[in-house]
């Protein structure tokens, strides 16, 4: 379970926002922009913390829940 305790934003903005940046490849500055579309006002350098931050920790619980595949 990746802990999000001490962090400004709620739980479901840091996701989305790490979700998109990865899924979509957008740049920081049009992430800032899409979050602002949003309602969530943050910085394009609080937006690439997040992500160094989180993206491995969310690749790492997407790892260890997936199913093997086939054994050898």
């Amino acid at each position: 379970m990746i802990s999000f305790k001490g962090v400004h934003f709620p739980k479901e903005v840091i996701l989305y926002a790490v979700f998109f940046y990865v899924r979509y490849g957008v740049s920081y500055r049009d992430l800032e922009e899409i979050m602002k579309e949003r309602g969530v006002q943050v910085d394009y350098g609080t937006l690439n913390r997040l992500v160094i931050n989180y993206s491995p920790l969310i690749s790492d619980e997407t790892k260890n829940s997936k199913r093997t595949v086939a054994t050898s």
